[in-house]
């Protein structure tokens, strides 16, 4: 049964983030992708970059779905495995063995401002459990700088969020960085990206 969801927003940025993908991901081996959400970006990506085995995720069952379907769709199945039910926040990541030892790289795409404080914090504790040494964590959305908004489209969407959920909201990336050093990472790279968003590279070390 054709189960796939489509969300505007993979085809407005999937080419931008695929770009930055390209500059880093340059090893074979293996890449997690963290709330996969709809499994658009996963198949995008897998079929761009065959060296990797993109590996994708979601606690959300209905997005599971999706994803095997556009894995079905796309013809992907001897390629990429099935998503796996991976809520960021929980003490164990139930990530394969196999996977983990050609992990390469975990990203996270437009989560951090979906997701309460304790999800951040949970993303660089369980990311360092199971990335070695110089493995990437590759973030990427909306983030405020300094202190301040880096446009007025982005302050009326952090006010959105936070109606929907006091919860949720734009992370200022200098208090990310705090919990990414506390967790034995460096940040490597802090990109513009179009529509005001950035592309955050740090490295385990």
């Amino acid at each position: 049964m054709n189960q796939r969801l489509f969300f505007a927003a993979t085809l407005r940025n999937r080419l931008p983030i695929s770009k930055i993908l390209g500059k880093f991901l340059t090893q074979k081996g293996s890449v997690l992708e963290l709330a996969s959400g709809s499994g658009e970006h996963g198949v995008y990506f897998q079929n761009l970059f065959p060296n990797l085995v993109w590996l994708t995720s979601d606690p959300n069952p209905s997005y599971r779905e999706s994803i095997i379907s556009w894995i079905n769709y796309k013809r992907l199945n001897n390629i990429m495995p099935k998503p796996l039910d991976l809520d960021v926040r929980a003490s164990n990541w139930p990530v394969p063995e196999k996977s983990c030892k050609d992990l390469i790289a975990i990203v996270a795409i437009n989560l951090l401002h979906v997701s309460d404080w304790g999800c951040t914090e949970a993303l660089f504790k369980g990311s360092r459990n199971i990335l070695k040494k110089d493995g990437l964590l590759i973030l990427y959305g909306p983030f405020i700088k300094d202190r301040k908004y880096t446009s007025e489209s982005n302050s009326i969407f952090d006010l959105s969020l936070k109606e929907q959920n006091a919860n949720w909201g734009l992370r200022e990336i200098e208090k990310v960085d705090c919990v990414a050093i506390k967790n034995s990472f460096v940040k490597l790279h802090l990109i513009d990206m179009p529509a005001n968003n950035f592309s955050v590279i740090y490295k385990r070390t």
